[in-house]
């Protein structure tokens, strides 16, 4: 079927799909289902799964890579993300497993921590623990981040 020319529009709307940023293979299905019928969908997914093009694993591997040095967030917040464009959740546990919580809260809320220096530390732990929820780490690792970044950014520490 690789040689008809509905799969070579199918497939050329793919590689542009991709051609942004890699994609995880449910993310590529839906759309193109948009424009064609199942069964072409699920050939072209086949032959770029062949190709290398689409692999979850590969996918989410790079997302996590992406998120802990650009958009830090927590194991939890990653694995959500990586569930919500369609990754297994077996894979999604795979690629966070070695995620550092600790060290991406510190590096998350380390830039919105300096903007609050003449802060008191109520006014300090309110805000960056507001933040650090939002991006989705626990409590204890909140508290911890905190108690660091007060120490080395606060009115004792230095910027």
């Amino acid at each position: 079927m690789s040689a008809t020319e509905p799969f070579q529009r199918a497939h050329a709307a793919a590689l542009r799909f991709l051609s942004y940023r890699p994609r995880s293979e449910a993310e590529v299905r839906t759309r193109l289902r948009r424009t064609f019928d199942a069964l072409l969908v699920e050939c072209v997914i086949e032959n770029l799964k062949e190709q290398a093009l689409v692999d979850d694993a590969s996918f989410a591997r790079q997302w996590r890579e992406s998120r802990e040095s650009l958009r830090p967030r927590s194991a939890w917040a990653i694995r959500r993300e990586l569930m919500a464009k369609g990754v297994d959740t077996a894979l999604a546990d795979q690629a966070t497993r070695d995620v550092d919580d600790g060290e991406s809260a510190y590096q998350a809320a380390l830039n919105p921590a300096r903007k609050l220096d003449g802060a008191d530390l109520p006014t300090f732990r309110r805000r960056v623990w507001g933040y650090l929820k939002r991006l989705g780490f626990s409590d204890s690792v909140s508290r911890n981040t905190i108690d660091r970044l007060w120490e080395e950014v606060g009115p004792g520490g230095r910027p």
